[in-house]
């Protein structure tokens, strides 16, 4: 790949479901991407992707677009039980990898495309769009400096009301539903980037509902030296999603939540003594495309946003979780406890 700054990664979008519209209506205002092709399941579906997005080719099946020698990057938008049969397609077509949370439904799935990736040194990351964030970069400064004293306490939600359809992607468990993995992952990342991927302990409660799949849950996760995480989340309870840390001189707020907050406030004690605010105009996805496109430039295979090493750990803590509920789903083996 050319190290010519005026060079934009050609994207390839592996589906057309509502996360891809998401994520190409942001590349626009990506600096070093653009939109290149798509690939469907169909050519109508594919066709009418392109023409709404203004992208120059559509595919009618996901092989042909994974193996277009145009594409530098292909970009994953599947429900997250076809992610690990997606990311290896694009990888085995020797394309770098953007691939949507959660990475893989468990750690196994997970531990066999990174395997892949450092064997042919491919770039592989998850698409955890918040990392990429600027209100979440500059909390991570205050951090790094001390501002709040010793974090000790992290408080996150992130939960809404969805529709009861059995057979949607949230509540069904052929594809993955739940609260854990659709929205948990988020607050668990959150608190994995301030305190680490692996907590000492974890407790949890959980409503399974008709469908089998988690409609809501709490966890509290304990890494020592008196530091804890608490966390919920849920697809069918309306959650306030603002989020705090909680150090020994201060607190740092994001009154918003942790997905995609566009403001941070710090306090020293009980005084503001600085705001972030974020104007920008785009959604926020154009962030990580833009990380990606820094990466393959300086011709790295993971970024520090979110390494591979943590996208597994934090993989492995889910399964843990799921296995404490007892939840599977279909064609997996019971979980290890």
């Amino acid at each position: 790949m050319t190290t010519d700054n005026a060079y934009k990664v050609k994207w390839g979008i592996l589906s057309t479901g509502w996360i891809a519209h998401q994520f190409v209506t942001d590349l626009a205002h990506a600096s070093n991407g653009v939109a290149y092709a798509v690939g469907s399941r169909t050519q109508e579906s594919a066709d009418e992707f392109a023409k709404n997005h203004g992208v120059p080719v559509a595919y009618a099946t996901y092989e042909e677009l994974v193996n277009d020698p145009e594409v530098d990057a292909v970009y994953i938008g599947t429900p997250h039980p076809f992610h690990k049969d997606n990311v290896l397609l694009a990888l085995r077509a020797g394309k770098a990898v953007l691939c949507e949370k959660p990475f893989t439904v468990n750690s196994g799935e997970l531990e066999e495309i990174v395997a892949y990736a450092r064997e042919q040194k491919l770039f592989l990351m998850e698409a955890m769009w918040a990392r990429c964030i600027p209100a979440i970069i500059k909390i991570k400064e205050w951090l790094a400096a001390g501002r709040i004293g010793d974090v000790r306490l992290i408080k996150a939600d992130l939960g809404f009301r969805s529709e009861w359809n059995p057979e949607g992607r949230l509540l069904n468990p052929k594809l993955g539903g739940g609260a854990l993995l659709d929205v948990g992952i988020y607050p668990i990342s959150f608190a994995s980037m301030i305190f680490g991927p692996n907590p000492e302990s974890i407790s949890s409660t959980v409503h399974i509902g008709e469908t089998g799949v988690d409609e809501h849950f709490s966890l509290l996760l304990s890494y020592g030296g008196g530091r804890t995480a608490s966390l919920n989340g849920g697809i069918r309870l309306n959650l306030q999603e603002d989020a705090q840390i909680y150090g020994t001189e201060g607190r740092i707020v994001l009154p918003e939540n942790v997905v995609n907050p566009r403001s941070a406030v710090l306090y020293v004690g009980d005084k503001i003594v600085e705001t972030f605010e974020d104007d920008r105009l785009s959604i926020g996805y154009a962030f990580e495309a833009e990380e990606v496109g820094r990466c393959l430039q300086a011709g790295l295979t993971e970024s520090s946003a979110i390494t591979l090493d943590e996208s597994l750990a934090i993989m492995k803590l889910l399964d843990q979780i799921r296995a404490s509920w007892g939840l599977t789903y279909p064609g997996e083996l019971e979980m290890p406890r």
